[in-house]
């Protein structure tokens, strides 16, 4: 019975067939292989911004920029998170993607975790990709442009650039 519900539904959506897991060990090496074969954008939401997670990025989105690739984040303005030392660890974070030419956005209540490559690589799930530190986490990674491009439209980044 389920192999044939399985079977009437493969065909709707089959990158999801080829989508891959990542758990909090296992997804910034195949992120990081990813974002070396980015060449026109990188869009990434995350609530969260820590130094310490931003610093290990860093290097990989400045060869980005280099490249002329348009980054942006879109997060939580600083203001909102409730300790001090996290608004301050953000307020310092964002400070550095600004300066690197990065965009940042803010939205209210934002907790949406995703990154989308060139719009064709679509990452999402529990991980926030510029915090994340000690947590068990999942993100699932599907090629496919249909569903990176629902995605876009669905959170509607597009309006902002």
């Amino acid at each position: 019975m389920l192999n044939r519900i399985f079977n009437l539904h493969r065909s709707e959506v089959p990158e999801l067939l080829n989508s891959k897991l990542f758990n909090e060990d296992t997804f910034y090496p195949a992120f990081l292989k990813d974002l070396n074969k980015c060449h026109s954008e990188l869009i990434i939401e995350c609530p969260f911004i820590t130094y310490k997670r931003l610093n290990h990025l860093l290097p990989t989105l400045q060869k980005l920029k280099v490249r002329k690739v348009r980054i942006v984040i879109n997060t939580r303005d600083p203001h909102e998170h409730d300790e001090k030392r996290w608004r301050d660890e953000a307020h310092r974070a964002l400070a550095t993607l600004q300066r690197e030419g990065i965009q940042v956005l803010y939205t209210g209540g934002h907790h949406r975790k995703l990154a989308i490559l060139d719009r064709c690589i679509l990452y999402e799930g529990s991980l926030n990709v510029l915090s994340q530190n000690s947590s068990s986490e999942v993100m699932r990674r599907i090629e496919s442009v249909q569903l990176a491009w629902q995605m876009i439209k669905f959170v509607k980044i597009d309006k902002y650039f």
